[in-house]
């Protein structure tokens, strides 16, 4: 199993920066790729990047391209999301998913939530205007 925690949410202005980590543990040598998604209220959930964990290969969503990045620290088995020109759109809770190479479900693409198996708790990321 992988347990993954997420930290670096909170409140900023729009046009601010944010910096979200993901700390995973456990069987992380299962894990094939590492993604962001965010859940705003009423909203379903939705893909915000994702990261391969051997060669660091980047997918990002088109609201986000260009203003967040998302890294990786296999040493130490963090992820991070780098946030800036936050817009009150971006306000969610955002979550961390790591994938199974195991798993059946890694054919699946990589931004649909169904793909992984490993989620961590969330943290809110709140944009004011």
């Amino acid at each position: 199993q992988v347990q993954l925690v997420e930290s670096g949410g909170g409140l900023v202005q729009a046009g601010g920066s944010l910096r979200l980590s993901c700390a995973a543990s456990g069987r992380t040598l299962t894990i094939y790729s590492m993604a962001w998604f965010r859940q705003a209220p009423g909203k379903e959930r939705e893909f915000v990047a994702s990261i391969t964990k051997s060669v660091g290969r980047t997918y990002y969503a088109d609201s986000v391209k260009g203003r967040f990045t998302i890294s990786r620290d296999n040493a130490n088995n963090i992820v991070y999301l780098r946030m800036d020109s936050l817009k009150p759109d971006d306000t969610a809770v955002y979550y961390c998913a790591g994938d199974d190479a195991r798993s059946s479900k890694i054919t699946e693409s990589n931004d649909y939530p169904s793909r992984y198996d490993y989620w961590g708790q969330g943290t809110q990321v709140t944009v004011s205007s």
